[in-house]
């Protein structure tokens, strides 16, 4: 039987932890959707009704798919509206409901980053995102330097953000 010290619980903690970051990087090289590394050349309308531009933005562009029906989706919002003003942020709703059904959501919770609805999902499918959230990050010349498919942390999108910056 082992003799369990402090020293080795934080060694069993350390160890799993690492593992488990290991198997998430692993997981999540393999969801990776197949998309170009140019980001396109797109003009979106939100849910406001305000006309989105993918091209001349002078921060990196951070294009996050996400749905109101997904649990991941609502923990991870909160660290995309700190990021707005570090990068252009355009976030793109999947199957989620009509604009009016978009903003209640927003109101509610208190964000403010842009949404663009896809109620079909034909967007999603441009970039052939299949699981969600998916969050493509691009250089400020939108060519993509990283696609994250899961939960990301606020430290995680401000450090890949700080990597892509000019």
């Amino acid at each position: 039987m082992k003799n369990w010290s402090w020293k080795n619980i934080i060694k069993e903690i350390v160890s799993t932890l690492l593992l488990i970051m290991v198997l998430s990087w692993v997981i999540n090289y393999f969801r990776q959707p197949d998309t170009s590394d140019q980001l396109p050349d797109l003009r979106l309308t939100t849910i406001e009704q305000q006309t989105l531009s993918t091209q001349a933005n002078q921060q990196p562009t951070v294009l996050h798919f996400w749905a109101t029906w997904c649990p991941t989706c609502k923990l991870e919002a909160p660290n995309l509206e700190s990021i707005q003003d570090q990068a252009h942020v355009i976030t793109v709703a999947v199957n989620s409901g009509d604009d009016q059904t978009l903003q209640q959501f927003m109101q509610e919770r208190g964000y403010t980053y842009p949404v663009v609805n896809d109620p079909k999902g034909a967007l999603a499918k441009q970039f052939n995102v299949e699981a969600f959230p998916t969050t493509f990050i691009y250089d400020s010349n939108g060519t993509l330097r990283f696609v994250e498919v899961g939960y990301s942390t606020t430290v995680g999108l401000k450090a890949r953000l700080a990597i892509v910056g000019d």
